[in-house]
Parts: C-alpha cells; structure tokens; sequence
C-alpha cells in the first residue's frame, strides 16, 4: 500500500531531508511521526522523496511516497480515513516540530515520488541594496550589500535553459549524472524588491540550483559576463569561478507529475541512463 504525502518544513531546523547520525533531519521526524501512527518499528516505515534537499534548504511543496504493509489494513479508498490519518501525522509531529502535512493521500498506481516527477520548481530570494530588509524574512532571503542588475541576470537565465551537462554547477557523485533539463531562469522583484528566482527543471544534481543562483549573482554584480559562465559550462568541470549561495534563501516550491496514465512510463524514462544528443 502506497501513501503519497505532501509536505513542507522549515530547514533551519534541520541538517537537510536524509537521515543523519545525531542530525535532525525531515526524515528522521516524518518515519518517527509514522511509526507512531501505524505502531509499527520504524524499519517498517522507510519514505522515498522527490528531492532531496540540502541542510537549511526550506520547502513548501515537498513529496514524497511510503510504502506500508497491507496488514495494517489502511482504506485508501475512504477519503475520510485519509482525511484523519493526515490529522493524526501532524498530531505525532508535535505542534513545534517545524514540519507541516499538507496531505496524505493514495499513490495512483506507478506513482513514484522520486522517479515519476517532470519538474522541480525551486525559489531563490536575495535582498540586495535596492531591496527593503524585512527582519521576519532574515531565514528565508539572503542579504547582499550591493545592488545586481536584475537584466544581466535574465540575460544569463535565458542563456543557460535547455539540457545540457551542468557539471560546472554540481558536486561531484560518483556514479551520477550531471545532464539536466534546465526549464526556466528567471528573475523579478518583489513588492518589497527583493530579488526572486524562479529555477525549474527536469531534475537537479547536488547543489545545483544554488550554484546557478551564485553564477547569476556574479553576473548581476559585474563580475563575470553571460559567455564567461557558458564558456564554463561547456568546459564540463566544477569551477570556482563563482560562490554558491547560501542555503537559507531556498525553497522547493513544487513538484510536477504527469497525468497518472503516464507515471510509471515517467519513472521508468528517469531511470534510464541519460546523454546528450548528438551534434
């Protein structure tokens, strides 16, 4: 039995999503919260999520799946068992814990929270000199003392999309890829105007999206041009050429899933071994 679950939690509170040793982390609190829920042992409740986010990195639409044994007996077919297994998850949370469950429902068959997405979307807040600093935000925007141009930086946004090996933006994992999909990189801002990305694509390696924001932040000082970080690109390595941002100004907004037709066929091209087409 598969159980889909909605989320979103403040990082500060946590060394990031996966399990660490004497860490908190997301998924520590949720498979503890869990166990509590079904009195199962907790190597019974193992979640799958659809991005795994960083020490400090914030979300607000974060998925992820559990799989539970049908001895439990839960109706996923009865909207009001469901509607009360989400009252009791956040229950065993704890009213200070710094996780909030939007939903728990259903998988539709071939879901997979980490394999069957299309796009991730990602937010980016940077409070620059022309921006107002709003004190209550300090854990969710990053303050910078200069003011960036914000065309420079859509210039290169608009420069970057498409799939391409994005390993000057990645830490290296052995064994992983580094070829993405890069949707949209974009920027505005905001009432206050604060600075706010917008970064959507396929998938993301690890730390990619907030390498992407420092590039754009070099641009927008003046200290790199557009062909400089596509010249890097191309060269295919990790580069130190720009600094990636700070943690705290990220949130994962939204994960996208096909039609429920179309999931387990998604999740099997995700698996797939990836490369870039021939010239």
């Amino acid at each position: 039995m598969r159980l889909r679950i909605d989320l979103g939690y403040d990082g500060q509170a946590f060394s990031g999503w996966a399990k660490q040793p004497d860490r908190p982390s997301v998924q520590d609190s949720l498979e503890s919260a869990l166990a509590t829920v079904f009195r199962v042992e907790r190597d019974q409740v193992k979640t799958v999520v659809a991005g795994r986010t960083d020490a400090g990195v914030h979300a607000v639409g974060q998925v992820c799946h559990v799989d539970l044994p049908e001895a439990l007996g839960v109706r996923l077919d009865d909207a009001n068992e469901l509607a009360r297994l989400t009252k009791r998850l956040r229950g065993a949370l704890g009213k200070d814990n710094h996780v909030w469950i939007h939903e728990v429902s259903a998988a539709p068959e071939g879901f997979d929270a980490r394999f069957s997405p299309v796009a991730r979307r990602y937010e980016y807040r940077i409070a620059d000199s022309h921006a107002l600093r709003d004190p209550r935000l300090a854990g969710h925007t990053v303050w910078r003392d200069e003011e960036l141009d914000m065309a420079s930086m859509n210039t290169l946004g608009q420069a970057l999309l498409g799939l391409h090996d994005f390993a000057a933006f990645c830490r290296a994992r052995e064994g992983a890829t580094t070829i993405r999909e890069l949707q949209e990189f974009s920027w505005l801002r905001d009432e206050q105007h604060v600075l706010v990305g917008r970064v959507v694509a396929d998938a993301f390696c690890h730390s990619m999206v907030r390498s992407l924001v420092g590039s754009a932040v070099a641009v927008g000082a003046g200290q790199l041009s557009t062909d400089d970080v596509l010249r890097l690109r191309q060269e295919g390595a990790r580069t130190s050429a720009w600094k990636t941002m700070p943690a705290h100004g990220l949130t994962l907004m939204e994960i996208y899933y096909p039609d429920p037709e179309h999931l387990a066929e998604r999740a099997e091209q995700t698996r797939a071994p990836r490369r870039l087409p021939a010239d």
